[in-house]
């Protein structure tokens, strides 16, 4: 078995702008599993937010190169468990990994993933796509240059109301707004019915983290349901955010690859919580993995790829929302083959 790294500074289409974050250019890491005959392919972006560089996450995956390479387990969950004592403080990198090994042992099967977990695609939610923070004359020109069905909304300024009354008007779309930790609980429960009233689905992510007693008020008052991200990091954060939220939102370079995203999704649905899975601006390796998850969720945010202007992998592909799996075994996602 051969551990391979490959980066990539990401070019974006648009400047991208959340709550505590503005970008042109995203690194990303993808890391290749391969035995010869069988490659695997995952992927992990950088981020400040986190502490994560690419260099971080190579020499935090140089520790268990010896452990991947030797080759001693039979299936991804198996590695997950072997490796994850000395990837636990760095969850993006373990999330790469789980990616590249899942991709991997789906293709030995002669499986798509879906199909290696035992589900099936009949009836899977459509991703929405993210419209940053921005003017309002830009946030209206993101919509018109891609028309699409759901747009998730990124807030946290001293105009979101007035935002989406202005986005309102010019499309039909179902509205996601997202406040990415900005707001606070009384802010929150006034909007939400404003917000309703302008067909927004759902709140992600109103609060502060730590802001417990708020989002205690706001899960009891609010008119529109909440979704957890900031708040739902690991696997231990499902149990904690019930009764707190309506649902939450896994990202699999959180809690470390699709192997705990799994587990995560069967808390929460037991729980019965929503289920939402959302991505990086991260390219098709990383869509792809999120794409084999949507028969267990209610909902998704995949858009990233739609985000970059030089992807250099292939996988899944889009229409108007609606998610079409790659032909091929596993994630379905190869490098393009002028990188390889």
């Amino acid at each position: 078995m051969r551990l391979t790294y490959h980066t990539f500074d990401l070019q974006l289409k648009h400047t991208f702008t959340i709550a505590h974050d503005s970008r042109d250019v995203q690194q990303t890491l993808i890391v290749q599993l391969s035995d010869g005959l069988y490659s695997g392919f995952g992927e992990a972006t950088s981020n400040p937010y986190y502490g994560i560089t690419i260099g971080n996450m190579i020499g935090t995956l140089d520790m268990v190169r010896d452990i991947v390479e030797k080759g001693k387990y039979a299936s991804a969950e198996e590695l997950w468990s072997m490796v994850h004592p000395l990837l636990r403080d760095n969850s993006f990198a373990q999330c790469a990994l789980d990616e590249a090994a899942q991709d991997y042992f789906a293709k030995k099967k002669g499986q798509k993933l879906y199909e290696s977990w035992g589900l099936s695609p009949e009836h899977i939610p459509m991703t929405n796509f993210t419209i940053g923070i921005d003017t309002v004359e830009k946030m209206v020109a993101k919509m018109k240059e891609l028309p699409w069905p759901i747009y998730k909304i990124k807030l946290g300024t001293n105009e979101d109301l007035r935002i989406v009354q202005e986005l309102r008007k010019n499309t039909d779309a179902l509205f996601r707004v997202d406040a990415n930790c900005g707001w606070t609980a009384d802010k929150t429960i006034e909007l939400a019915p404003q917000l309703a009233a302008l067909g927004v689905e759902f709140i992600e992510q109103p609060l502060p983290a730590d802001d417990i007693e708020g989002m205690k008020k706001v899960f009891a008052a609010s008119t529109l349901p909440v979704i957890a991200d900031e708040s739902c990091i690991i696997e231990e954060d499902v149990d904690k955010c019930h009764g707190l939220f309506h649902g939450i939102n896994v990202k699999l370079t959180k809690c470390g690859g699709p192997t705990a995203a799994l587990r995560m999704i069967a808390t929460a649905r037991s729980l019965g919580m929503k289920t939402m899975v959302g991505c990086m601006t991260e390219t098709s390796v990383g869509i792809s993995a999120i794409a084999h998850l949507l028969p267990l969720l209610d909902y998704v945010d995949m858009d990233g790829s739609l985000l970059i202007r030089n992807d250099p992998a292939t996988g899944v592909t889009f229409d108007f929302g609606k998610v079409i799996y790659a032909k091929g075994n596993g994630t379905g996602a190869a490098l393009k083959p002028e990188i390889q």
